[in-house]
């Protein structure tokens, strides 16, 4: 036996620890109609929160819903962010981003593209995904979204509490292709 037979084992283990690891998931959800008020919302069954998938689509719900009605995404996001509500930081940082760009949210929908100006498919439908390091810091999970105007995914940062996921931070917010009515060289 050699005295390096313990090390291979250990880098075998490893290995395999790494290989599962490693396994991207993807989750999809649809939504018939896009919830109009925080009620609405906690309706859904979605709304357990007891994965951090769950929460993350809705967070794409609620950005919607922020997009026409701030007050109401409001609610909505101080629902998914559970006992910590948003910051005045993160309110400003919001009427920030939509104050040009309604259509943001919109863009992490099956059916929607640049073409059509965002307007996704009905039911609407959104895929939440995965990478292998999407858990690496115990109580957390970075999730990712695909825009339809952008080439890389955007992170949705989601906190554990008890049995429940809430939002703790979002970063789906960030510029993308402008839609082709708004866009002077399509």
């Amino acid at each position: 036996m050699s005295i390096f037979d313990s090390l291979k084992k250990t880098a075998a283990a490893a290995a395999k620890t790494t290989v599962s690891k490693m396994t991207a998931t993807n989750e999809t959800f649809t939504f018939a109609a896009l919830p109009e008020s925080v009620d609405e919302m906690k309706a859904l069954p979605e709304a357990v929160l007891d994965t951090p998938f769950k929460a993350a689509a809705l967070t794409v719900c609620a950005l919607c819903a922020y997009a026409a009605a701030p007050e109401i995404g409001i609610d909505m996001l101080n629902f998914l962010k559970g006992p910590q509500p948003l910051s005045p930081y993160e309110k400003q940082f919001l009427k920030d981003r939509f104050s040009d760009k309604k259509y943001v949210p919109f863009s992490y929908f099956k059916g929607s593209s640049p073409e059509n100006d965002y307007t996704p498919a009905t039911p609407y439908t959104v895929t939440i995904s995965t990478n292998p390091y999407s858990y690496d810091q115990e109580g957390y999970a970075v999730l990712y979204i695909q825009s339809t105007g952008a080439d890389s995914p955007r992170q949705v940062k989601l906190r554990s509490k008890g049995n429940q996921w809430f939002l703790w931070e979002q970063f789906l917010l960030p510029d993308i292709r402008k839609p082709k009515s708004e866009d002077p060289w399509a």
